[in-house]
């Protein structure tokens, strides 16, 4: 009687299995990052305004933190694989055998798609202040959705406007700090580099998606459509940033062609609410249970704070949750990665 058994696909004709070079997710990557400066190019001329990196803030002083992270995370990593006792030598040989050079040119390739798309969702975002904002339709929307009531005013009722304004300051500011970290951590830190790509391409996709609600709805936020709602907080640097984002919104409005003239003000959708939601599924993403319940954590908070201090309308931070929901379907997809790690996946240095 015969047996059957499983043979390679390829092996009945003496070929080599099919095997796909780790570039083209890369590549798959990198289109979708050039479609979107392709957006950014057409609305560039569209405005009559050139894409600008005011201080070199959106991208070229990011690129030098993130050089700097990224190595100390390798090293990092390389520390937690090399297992005790913790010895130099270890370390060193750890790094040299995961970090191949076909696996940091894949690194390299994918954090500066992220600092592409970063630095493009910028200029965009700028140029979204040409649109109308339509605030006042997001103001009823959030009647409608909280019985009549403000959800800002609700919180203040709620947690008072002192000590829980200070701590919601500090909550809101912790943010870019968190972004600084996270995403080059979700290439130092993953074990296959194919995880690596799928949590890059999530973050690549919530800019773009943001963008994409930015211009939906153009919107400057509660502080601006009902500033008497916030009068009660206390002075904080909140309203400092707040006042500078318009007077920077009045300045490129006014002298468009202006070296200096830059918006930074969007409201709908909260990318905070959007990038925290997808910083959190990295933590999923990588089965992190710990860090996952602290960031679901910090996302709560992040979530109260943008209404409390008058950032967003609580239809903003639906949004956000939704648009991250969608970039981490988006995400895997454009890389072509169809499930999770397993709990203990395997070193795969360059696939």
């Amino acid at each position: 009687m015969a047996t059957s058994t499983s043979v390679p696909r390829g092996a009945e004709t003496g070929l080599p299995p099919r095997v796909r070079s780790p570039w083209w997710r890369a590549a798959r990557l990198w289109a979708v990052v050039v479609v979107f400066v392709g957006v950014a190019v057409a609305r560039s001329v569209q405005v009559g305004v050139p894409f600008r990196d005011p201080g070199g803030a959106y991208f070229l002083t990011r690129v030098g933190w993130t050089v700097g992270i990224f190595a100390a995370l390798v090293v990092v990593d390389g520390a937690i694989r090399a297992g005790r006792p913790l010895r130099a030598r270890r370390v060193v040989a750890v790094g040299r055998a995961r970090w191949t050079p076909t696996r940091l040119a894949l690194a390299a390739a994918a954090l500066l798609a992220y600092h592409v798309t970063y630095f493009t969702y910028h200029n965009l975002k700028s140029w979204d202040s040409f649109n109308r904002p339509r605030d006042t339709m997001l103001l009823h929307w959030d009647r409608w959705l909280f019985l009549g009531h403000s959800p800002a005013v609700l919180l203040h009722d709620l947690l008072g406007q002192h000590a829980a304004a200070w701590a919601l300051m500090v909550w809101y500011e912790t943010f870019p700090s968190l972004v600084l970290v996270a995403f080059p951590a979700a290439v130092a830190l993953a074990t296959r580099m194919r995880d690596a790509y799928a949590g890059i391409a999530a973050l690549v996709w919530v800019w773009i998606l943001g963008t994409l609600t930015y211009y939906a709805i153009p919107s400057l936020g509660p502080f601006h459509a009902s500033p008497q709602e916030f009068a009660g907080l206390p002075h904080m640097m909140i309203q400092d940033t707040q006042a500078r984002y318009m007077a920077q919104r009045a300045h490129l409005l006014a002298h468009p062609h202006a070296a200096d003239a830059f918006a930074q003000v969007s409201a709908f959708a909260s990318l905070h609410v959007a990038v925290t939601s997808v910083i959190l599924g990295l933590a999923w993403w990588h089965r992190l249970r710990r860090t996952t319940v602290v960031l679901a954590v910090f996302l709560v908070g992040t979530i109260v704070a943008t209404v409390y201090l008058g950032w967003h309308f609580a239809v903003d931070d639906v949004a956000g949750l939704a648009i991250a929901a969608l970039a981490w379907l988006l995400g895997p997809l454009t890389v072509g990665v169809r499930r999770r790690p397993p709990p203990r996946a395997p070193v795969e240095p360059a696939s």
